[in-house]
């Protein structure tokens, strides 16, 4: 029986939205499952974990000259993992910024509330996290293969996933020659940090024990990156806060609507004092890495609260220095 005409058109258009690339596979199990607008600068590229046993969205944004394999960065979302419209591409100018930049851009819209980590257990909420695995193994052979790239890495985020990705860059110490960490805190396994991690989870709904186990189990300090900071010897490292007062981006324009004003009153008192909690951790980081003579680049910035304005200058400001260190000059 020849299927119908409607049949035929929708399998056309499946086919012309993606390309299923057989054979770009890791020894794991992992391997591409398929790329939605194939050729263009802007692609969504799924990939099938093994480790989670699920396809995993990423945002990609291809170098403007291909005629030589470039560079990847590797940039993260923060506790909504790209899910919902707090995200890279929502919320801040990162297609234009990198129209003229010679790097492969990989972002997984995927990932809330993880903390880009692998977890001890499945959790009844999140499911199954192997964030570790999947961006430091499985991920990266096949963004090699399919984007053709140098192989050589950077990896940089915001707020939770600043946190996740300084204990990438430890885990996986080939992988990435740079790492930027905006509002973040790299301290994990104290009290404070414990309850502000806490915090972030219940957001979720998820229990903080699936992850590193209970207070006192070896994995926190396994992955506190102010106590494995010499770990990061090596790397080039941009780390970013401010201090939680009001800047530029607090600024009402004339005219605001009570429901703006409210809003930007939500954002003073709340994302105020969770910025000034990131930087007294940042501070503590970087004070940490003078101590043990490994360079870093600091942004302190004299105000500012835990908002997209401030990430987006964050990732201009750290770009030279991302780009130095992975020869995407």
């Amino acid at each position: 029986m020849f299927p119908c005409k409607r049949t035929v058109l929708t399998a056309l258009a499946v086919i012309a939205l993606s390309v299923v690339t057989i054979g770009t596979a890791g020894a794991d199990g992992s391997r591409l499952d398929r790329i939605e607008r194939p050729g263009q600068r802007q692609q969504i590229v799924h990939v099938y974990s093994a480790s989670m046993d699920r396809v995993i969205p990423l945002q990609v944004i291809t170098p403007h000259d291909t005629s030589a394999p470039r560079p990847t960065l590797y940039l993260l979302n923060g506790a909504g993992g790209g899910e919902d419209i707090a995200n890279w591409y929502n919320q801040t100018d990162i297609v234009q910024f990198f129209a003229d930049k010679n790097v492969n851009v990989v972002t997984p819209a995927a990932g809330a509330f993880s903390y880009y980590t692998d977890w001890q257990r499945d959790d009844p909420k999140l499911g199954r996290n192997k964030w570790q695995t999947f961006l430091t193994a499985e991920l990266p052979p096949i963004i090699d293969a399919t984007l053709n790239t140098t192989g050589v890495n950077a990896i940089a985020g915001l707020s939770m996933s600043a946190t996740a990705v300084l204990n990438l860059a430890i885990a996986a110490p080939d992988r990435y020659r740079a790492v930027g960490a905006y509002s973040g805190c790299a301290s994990v396994e104290d009290p404070v940090s414990r309850a502000y991690i806490d915090t972030v989870l219940a957001r979720g709904g998820a229990d903080p024990a699936n992850m590193w186990g209970p207070p006192g189990d070896p994995a926190w300090r396994a992955n506190d990156a102010y106590l494995n900071a010499e770990r990061l010897r090596g790397k080039a490292i941009y780390l970013s806060s401010a201090n939680g007062l009001p800047g530029a981006a607090e600024a009402l324009p004339p005219g605001a609507t009570p429901g703006k004003v409210i809003g930007m009153t939500d954002q003073i008192l709340l994302g105020g004092a969770i910025e000034a909690a990131a930087n007294l951790c940042t501070q503590r980081l970087a004070a940490r890495l003078a101590e043990l003579n490994i360079p870093a680049h600091t942004e302190f910035r004299p105000a500012g609260t835990h908002t997209w304005k401030y990430w987006e200058q964050d990732l201009h400001n750290s770009w030279p220095l991302l780009a130095a260190a992975i020869g995407a000059n």
